[in-house]
């Protein structure tokens, strides 16, 4: 039987290790899909790239599908296949209607447990994912972000490039892959989700009907289970400026921040979301564009992985501005760090914060995927409830507290393209 966990949620955990969390929708459309703790920070060093190319390769058949059959057998019926790889995770993911859940779940299940990866298609693959790379070397608002954090996080696997590089992916094989499936896609290393007007114990049931067990791969104390030391590790601060040939400056001001484990991770998500959130009221849009007219946008963002974070102020602006830029976002980080925020201020931004996250759970396979990833790396399910009972404990000596140890000066990296 499906055991309760935090209200509105259904987990189980199979006796092969693969665990299910199910929550109800309000509609007929059911976002599922299957995580796997298997990312960028997951790979060898002679791997980069390979989650990712993993990800893709995936869809290139199972042992009862051709690759045509993979990716039609959802569009078949009108719904959708897709999937991402991230620094720890890959996600494989549907959207279908409810009556389609069967289906569904047993496609999923193929492709993470029984892709045979086949030699015939590495090579077609791999240019595509070369394709891929370039194109973000055509978009230096995104490889910004890249080198940003190969810098934040040197030698260590959580600051290697997602996509890897092309001469690495032009060596892979089959057998390669093959390899690192089994050390890392196993039951006991994924979890199966369902967000939909659907009865667990019918998702559970369908599980064990369809799964395909019998994978070959290797035991668990086989596996080679290393996250790649440290991610705290001595990095870069002060301004590095890299000569590139476009129009403005890119420029990317940030440090590392709290992981998922870390409370404190919360309060940087608080404080980033009043600097440089989605409001044009950001403290940082305010100064940047609206007094000023410097920039068309500014954002900073706060990424959490389970034992590190990094938090980033990111515009793009003429070249002759960016001292003007950046004497601007010190003095907004200064106010965080001078003295405590006053309540009433304290109150409003979560106001504001509340509101924006009630909004965001109108995107039901965003949330879908934020419960999987949660209960993969955490074991644990969070209601918006929940969430929002956190956002109320916070203080003001909280934020003054996480602020300062991380908008700290000496703290700090700016990275420029200009």
């Amino acid at each position: 039987m499906m055991k309760a966990a935090p209200p509105s949620f259904s987990t189980h955990t199979l006796p092969q290790g693969l665990r299910i969390v199910c929550a109800p929708g309000r509609t007929d459309v059911v976002y599922l899909g299957i995580a796997v703790d298997a990312g960028t920070r997951h790979e060898m060093p002679s791997e980069s790239g390979m989650a990712h190319f993993t990800e893709h390769m995936s869809f290139k058949g199972t042992r009862r599908r051709t690759a045509r059959q993979v990716i039609t057998c959802m569009e078949s019926v009108g719904g959708d296949l897709n999937a991402f790889t991230g620094k720890e995770e890959t996600i494989y993911y549907c959207t279908c209607l409810q009556q389609h859940v069967p289906r569904a779940i047993d496609l999923l299940l193929d492709i993470a447990l029984a892709s045979t990866y086949p030699d015939e298609e590495m090579h077609r693959e791999a240019e595509v994912v070369i394709d891929e790379i370039e194109s973000y070397l055509d978009q230096p608002s995104e490889l910004i972000y890249d080198e940003f954090e190969s810098l934040m996080f040197p030698e260590h696997p959580l600051g290697r490039n997602i996509l890897g590089d092309a001469d690495t992916l032009r060596t892979f094989r089959s057998a390669d892959m093959q390899r690192f499936a089994q050390r890392l896609y196993h039951p006991e290393r994924m979890v199966l989700y369902v967000l939909g007007n659907v009865d667990p114990e019918k998702v559970l049931r369908e599980v064990e009907k369809n799964a395909p067990w019998s994978i070959g791969r290797c035991n668990v104390e086989e596996r080679p289970m290393q996250r790649g030391g440290k991610a705290d590790a001595p990095r870069s601060v002060g301004t590095i400026t890299r000569k590139r040939d476009t129009h403005q400056a890119h420029v990317i001001i940030g440090a590392q921040a709290f992981g998922g484990n870390d409370p404190r991770h919360l309060h940087m998500h608080f404080l980033s979301n009043l600097l440089g959130g989605p409001a044009m009221s950001s403290r940082l849009n305010l100064a940047l564009r609206e007094r000023n007219g410097l920039v068309y946008s500014v954002e900073s963002n706060n990424v959490a992985y389970t034992d590190a974070g990094l938090w980033t102020v990111y515009y793009g602006c003429d070249a002759a501005d960016r001292s003007r830029c950046h004497r601007l976002v010190l003095r907004e980080l200064a106010r965080l760090t001078d003295s405590p925020m006053p309540q009433r201020t304290l109150d409003a931004a979560r106001r504001q914060l509340k509101g924006q996250i009630g909004i965001s759970y109108d995107n039901f396979e965003n949330v879908a995927i934020g419960m999987a990833k949660r209960f993969l790396h955490y074991g644990q399910t969070l209601s918006r409830q929940q969430f929002f009972e956190r956002l109320d404990a916070i203080t003001p000596d909280d934020l003054l507290a996480t602020a300062r140890a991380v908008f700290s000066p000496d703290r700090l990296l700016t990275l420029e393209y200009v």
